[in-house]
């Protein structure tokens, strides 16, 4: 508000006031009249000046607001360059951009089912799928996002990866113990998991992160009389730390959840197992799931399942019959890393059998070979 043309304004009516007043004062009062017309002059003049001290302040308060203003904008560029916002007292971990897919590892736990969906195209918003275990069962639920894909759980994998890397140092004295989170660039995500580096990437990751946070598996054990319950998403957490100039993610935070960290961190022997880096170029998704079942139940040997089993396990959408067929179909490619397919007839149906390469027989009786 300007207080001095408020004021000017203001003395001009009364200057005219006093003036019309004087030309009505009869002339006995001159002396009078002049005396009050000296004091309207001298207040004309005094109170410009007492109101620009005011605006002077104002002035000063504006340019000292823009001042501080621009230091917050500079200070909160600088905080998303260099510093991350975390939680006080929360440690957070740098991915070693040295650890590639050579060295990934993968978490037991779920192994041996589909935590997550095969299917690229179908989303399964809101939806829950339950695996019954020997001993329990794990249920699945998507959220709005839709149901993670085992493209998304690559992610997961980098995770574990690092943890039980960060976990083997620690325990050989040479680095700290691993946190719950940890920091990586889009450029060790795409690296880690063999993607390409284009712009579309950085979409793509954002929305696994998504997909990752909102699946939630809910792990049922029971042993006797007992029943353990956990429930917690495929990540914990996850916070952009910064963006490129096209705001496209540049560097995350991801936090692992308890159930995931404790199987590295907390067991003596921590259940993981290292997978193969072509996994990562395995383009289906029907044959991802079947790598990583046969990982787990074959080992360095043999594995055999019924095609129903595995069409349980996959948590598939489709029918059974379209499902037998893709198995087929995999079977006579035979190029899964590791693992050698071939089918066999069963009492109650058809049969996988998953041999490690390196055990083959030298003349192995295969169908579609």
């Amino acid at each position: 508000m300007d207080f001095s043309s408020k004021s000017e304004s203001g003395e001009k009516g009364r200057e005219s006031d006093f003036s019309h007043t004087a030309d009505t004062i009869p002339s006995s009062e001159n002396a009078l009249t002049k005396r009050i017309e000296k004091l309207s002059q001298q207040a004309k003049q005094k109170r410009p000046n007492a109101a620009r001290p005011i605006q002077g302040d104002e002035q000063r308060d504006g340019r000292l607001r823009q001042a501080a203003e621009v230091d917050h904008s500079s200070a909160c560029k600088q905080l998303s360059k260099l510093t991350p916002v975390t939680d006080e007292g929360v440690s957070i971990d740098s991915f070693d951009p040295a650890l590639d897919c050579n060295r990934a590892r993968d978490s037991q736990t779920v192994m041996d089912v589909a935590a997550f969906r095969l299917s690229k195209t179908q989303k399964r918003i809101g939806e829950i799928h339950r695996y019954e275990l020997s001993d329990g069962y794990v249920e699945v639920s998507a959220g709005a996002h839709g149901m993670a894909t085992v493209w998304d759980y690559d992610i997961v994998l980098m995770m574990v990866s690092h943890l039980t890397d960060s976990m083997n140092r620690y325990r050989k004295g040479k680095g700290e113990k691993p946190s719950e989170w940890f920091r990586a660039n889009l450029s060790d995500i795409l690296k880690f998991t063999r993607r390409g580096d284009g712009s579309r990437q950085a979409v793509e990751v954002e929305a696994a992160l998504d997909r990752l946070l909102t699946t939630t598996l809910k792990i049922i054990r029971e042993k006797g009389k007992s029943r353990r319950t956990e429930a917690e998403g495929l990540i914990a957490k996850y916070r952009v730390v910064s963006r490129t100039d096209t705001d496209k993610i540049n560097s995350v935070e991801i936090k692992a959840p308890e159930w995931l960290y404790n199987e590295v961190i907390t067991l003596k022997v921590p259940l993981v197992l290292a997978v193969h880096p072509d996994y990562f170029l395995i383009k289906s998704g029907i044959a991802r799931f079947l790598y990583r079942q046969a990982r787990r139940a074959a080992g360095k040997k043999t594995w055999t399942s019924s095609f129903q089993l595995l069409y349980e396990r996959s948590g598939s959408l489709g029918t059974q019959k379209k499902f037998f067929q893709n198995l087929r179909c995999i079977v006579r490619s035979n190029n899964l890393p590791e693992y050698a397919l071939t089918e066999e007839e069963g009492k109650s149906g058809p049969l996988l059998v998953m041999r490690y390469r390196h055990y083959l027989p030298s003349s192995p009786n295969r169908k579609g070979a």
